[in-house]
């Protein structure tokens, strides 16, 4: 294998063990940076299969299984100004197996533009899957182009009516992930993606990228999680220091 430092060949020979990838699965998981985006959103503790695979239900955390970004080479989009979501949703699933791999251990599939009826209106959401180890279903919604408050806005409908038609005793919190093109860090920011635990947006890639943009993408929502965590320790401590009426 290229791979030079010892702990991370050890890390893949593990992944193959346990996932069964097949020799060009563990070379598409290298060239992808697989270890890499791990360490970017859960620090080395991400790397422990019992971080990754069982986590306690109080201290669950969607964070724990998403990514960003998302490289999607193998879908072989088009370069267009004019290609539509409906062709993104169908390349995914003409290519199920390598996208169910891109989304890392423990997804299955389970629906395609599920029906969602709430009083007179019919929603209908891109992509469905269930995480059958941390026992939650994962929402997704594709975007081409920039991520919008609409889109924030949306999703938030989209999982508070799943979990209210669908949802089960013992299932956890389900996850509504937008994947875009363009993650507007504005956005990210200044809506309720910044405090969801429930709702988040991630980066996809259409072509395979060098070693170094991959880096840069990688360091950028490094970034932004860090910002995100040190404006929740902030608002934290703010309301630690408010005096209470009694005081």
């Amino acid at each position: 294998m290229r791979v030079s430092k010892p702990c991370v060949r050890e890390f893949y020979e593990r992944e193959i063990i346990e996932c069964g990838w097949s020799k060009t699965q563990l070379e598409r998981q290298i060239q992808t940076s697989y270890y890499e985006r791990i360490i970017a959103h859960h620090g080395e503790q991400g790397l422990l299969p019992t971080n990754r695979e069982r986590l306690p239900g109080e201290k669950f955390s969607p964070i724990d299984v998403l990514k960003s970004p998302m490289v999607l080479e193998f879908l072989d989009l088009p370069n267009v100004p004019n290609l539509h979501e409906s062709a993104l949703e169908q390349a995914i699933i003409s290519n199920l197996q390598l996208f169910l791999l891109e989304l890392g251990k423990g997804f299955s599939f389970v629906a395609r533009q599920k029906h969602i009826r709430f009083e007179d209106d019919d929603f209908y959401m891109d992509l469905v899957f269930y995480h059958y180890i941390l026992k939650c279903f994962l929402l997704i919604d594709l975007k081409l182009g920039k991520l919008t408050h609409q889109d924030v806005g949306q999703m938030d409908g989209y999982v508070r009516l799943f979990e209210d038609q669908f949802k089960v005793q013992g299932d956890n919190p389900t996850i509504g992930l937008i994947l875009c093109s363009d993650k507007s860090e504005a956005v990210a920011k200044y809506s309720v993606l910044h405090e969801s635990k429930q709702i988040f947006a991630s980066k996809y890639l259409k072509f395979l990228p060098t070693e170094e943009e991959l880096k840069l993408e990688i360091e950028k929502e490094r970034r932004l999680i860090e910002a995100n965590l040190a404006d929740r320790k902030g608002l934290s401590s703010f309301d630690e220091n408010i005096p209470s009426a009694a005081e």
